[in-house]
C-alpha cells in the first residue's frame, strides 16, 4: 500500500511547466532556510554509473567515521531509496512532509520537491557530509545549489539530446556547469579536463574507470588524504539476479553506453531481452547492441511519459531480432517473456524495473557492481 508522502510524489509533473532552471529550487531552499549550506557536499553528474558511484562514496566515508547523506535518482523499489542518512534509508514521510507545505506555494516539480526533502533532511539530521547525484545534466538541474568542494564525472554519453545538446561535447558542458570555483573535479575521460578547468576548477585528478576507482578519487580529494579502497556497494536494478534456473537478470541501462557496461559482465548465455526504452535515447544503437544477445525481442513500455509504446519499439526492434513481440503492460510482458523458459535479460530503463517491482515480489541479489 503506497504511503501518502508517496501518494503524493506520485501526483506530481516530473518536468517543469515554463522550461528548465534553478528559480523554483532556489526559492523552496531559501524558504526553507538553506539547508544545503549548512554541510560540504560531492556533487556526482554524468551519463552512467551515478547512483553506485554515490552510493560507494558515501559507504567510503561512513567508514572514515563520517555522518554522511546520500541522495540518488531513480529509485526501483520505493522512493525511500533516494535519500539516506547514516548508511540506511531515512523517514520518507518525515522528510516529504518538512517541505511540502513550501513546496505546494512555489508550485515545485516532483524533482524539485525530493531534491528540496533531502537536501532538508540532510541538515535536519546533522550529516558532517552529503554525496548528491544530479538527476538531468547538471546546469539546470535542482540539485546545482550546493555548496561543494568536489564534483563527480563519471563519463558522457549521447543522452536527453533534446534538452542537453547533441554532441558529448554540449552533454560534457551541461554536466560540469555545476564546477565551483576553486574546486577539485574527478573525472574517468580527461578530454573533459580543459573544459572543467574553464568551469572554475582548481585541480582536476583522472581516476581509474571504475565506479570504486571514481569514488575513492573523490572521497581521497575531500579528505585530502588517502583511505582504505574497500566497499562493498549493493544496488536494485544493477546487474540483479533474480533466479538462477532459468537466469534471469534485470539491469536498468537506459542508454548505448550503459548497454556496452551490461553486455561485458552477463554470463555466457543466449537471451530473451525485455526492455522498455525511452524515445531521447540511441534506440537503433541500444537495440543493435542487445541483439548479440539472442534471437527475441519483447518489447513494453514503462510508466514514464517519455517511453516508447511497446508496438513502436517493437516496430523498431525489427531489424535487429528475428523474433520480436510487443506487451503494452510490463508486467504482461514479463510473465510472457518467463513463460519462453529461457535466460531472460530486463533492461533498457530502470522506470521498467520499478514498474515491475510494484507488482512483484522478487528476491534482489547483486551480480556485480564495481
Amino acid at each position: 500500500m503506497p504511503s501518502p508522502a508517496s501518494e503524493y510524489v506520485e501526483s506530481l509533473s516530473p518536468w517543469p511547466k515554463d522550461g528548465f532552471g534553478l528559480d523554483r529550487i532556489t526559492a523552496l531552499l531559501k524558504d526553507l532556510g538553506d539547508p544545503q549550506l549548512r554541510y560540504p557536499s560531492i556533487h556526482v553528474v554524468g551519463s552512467n554509473g551515478k547512483s553506485t558511484v554515490t552510493r560507494t562514496i558515501e559507504e567510503l566515508l561512513a567508514r572514515e567515521d563520517l555522518r554522511v547523506g546520500a541522495y540518488l535518482s531513480p529509485h526501483v523499489r520505493a522512493w525511500g531509496e533516494r535519500i539516506r542518512v547514516g548508511g540506511a534509508e531515512t523517514d520518507f514521510e518525515t522528510a516529504i512532509e518538512r517541505v511540502r507545505p513550501a513546496a505546494e506555494r512555489l508550485d515545485a516539480t516532483q524533482f524539485e520537491l525530493l531534491t528540496a526533502a533531502a537536501l532538508a533532511e540532510f541538515a535536519a539530521a546533522g550529516v558532517d557530509v552529503a554525496v548528491v547525484e544530479a538527476g538531468l545534466g547538471g546546469r539546470h538541474d535542482a540539485t546545482n545549489v550546493l555548496r561543494s568542494p568536489v564534483q563527480v564525472l563519471t563519463n558522457v554519453a549521447l543522452e536527453h539530446t533534446d534538452v542537453l545538446g547533441p554532441t558529448r561535447e554540449a552533454i560534457a558542458a551541461e554536466k560540469l556547469a555545476v564546477v565551483q570555483p576553486g574546486a577539485t573535479v574527478v573525472l574517468t575521460e580527461p578530454e573533459w579536463e580543459g573544459l572543467a578547468r574553464a568551469n572554475g576548477a582548481e585541480l582536476v585528478v583522472v581516476a581509474a574507470r571504475s565506479n570504486l576507482g571514481v569514488a575513492l578519487a573523490a572521497v581521497e580529494s575531500f579528505l585530502g588524504r588517502t583511505v582504505d579502497g574497500h566497499a562493498d556497494v549493493r544496488l536494485p536494478g544493477r546487474l540483479e539476479r533474480i533466479r538462477d534456473e532459468p537466469l534471469e537478470i534485470w539491469d536498468g541501462a537506459h542508454n548505448l553506453a550503459g548497454v556496452g557496461y551490461v553486455l561485458a559482465r552477463l554470463p555466457s548465455e543466449r537471451y530473451v531481452v525485455l526492455a522498455s526504452i525511452l524515445a531521447d535515447k540511441d534506440v537503433e544503437g541500444m537495440l543493435a547492441a542487445l541483439s548479440v544477445l539472442g534471437e527475441r525481442f519483447v518489447a513494453t513500455r514503462s510508466s514514464n511519459a517519455r517511453a516508447l509504446s511497446g508496438a513502436d519499439l517493437a516496430e523498431r526492434a525489427k531489424p535487429f531480432f528475428s523474433r520480436v513481440e510487443a506487451f503494452e503492460a510490463p508486467g504482461e510482458a514479463l510473465a510472457h517473456a518467463r513463460s519462453l523458459g529461457e535466460p531472460l535479460l530486463v533492461t533498457g530503463s530502470l522506470y521498467l524495473l520499478a514498474d515491475l517491482a510494484k507488482d512483484e515480489s522478487v528476491r534482489w541479489r547483486t551480480l556485480a557492481t564495481g
